[in-house]
């Protein structure tokens, strides 16, 4: 009895990587577990601080999927965490990577996804509306290529147009 119960303890420690790690949540948020949606999914909330909702959405290996979050504050953002990895870090946030994430996902995972108000920005109010929209691309199309960002460097002479000008 000793050696089976050793044996499904250690099985269990064996899996427990394996598993999604639970979310932790602030104080006052609500989890919602979503479905990874066949048509487009859009969900509007508040990101009222001690009152916000947080969103699960499980996603599979090969999948296409466009992520945008909408909303007319400057505090608001969405940060987008990957509950299989170990670090408490996004991989995708709006207040450095834009406002829509368009990619094919690598693994089968399950992805947190956390409209938030930033505590550090000087504001009015506590919170403020958002529009998150979960687009399922279709299958075999290719996010886009993402354009390298050419630096604009001084210059002492304007570079020449084509358009209407001296010949």
């Amino acid at each position: 009895m000793r050696k089976l119960l050793a044996t499904a303890v250690l099985i269990a420690f064996a899996a427990a990587p394996a598993l999604a790690q639970a979310p932790q949540l602030d104080p006052g948020e609500k989890l919602e577990k979503l479905q990874f949606p066949a048509v487009t999914m859009q969900i509007k909330g508040w990101t009222k601080f001690g009152n916000s909702h947080v969103f699960t959405l499980p996603v599979k290996a090969g999948q296409h999927v466009k992520i945008s979050f909408e909303t007319r504050s400057q505090f608001a953002f969405l940060a987008i965490f990957d509950l299989s990895k170990a670090d408490d870090e996004a991989f995708f946030g709006t207040d450095e990577d834009g406002s829509a994430l368009d990619t094919v996902v690598k693994d089968d995972t399950t992805w947190l996804l956390r409209p938030y108000y930033s505590k550090v920005s000087p504001r009015r109010g506590l919170g403020a509306p958002y529009t998150l929209m979960i687009e399922p691309q279709a299958p075999g199309t290719a996010p886009p290529a993402a354009k390298p960002e050419t630096p604009q460097r001084p210059t002492l002479f304007p570079p020449k147009s084509d358009a209407g000008g001296e010949e």
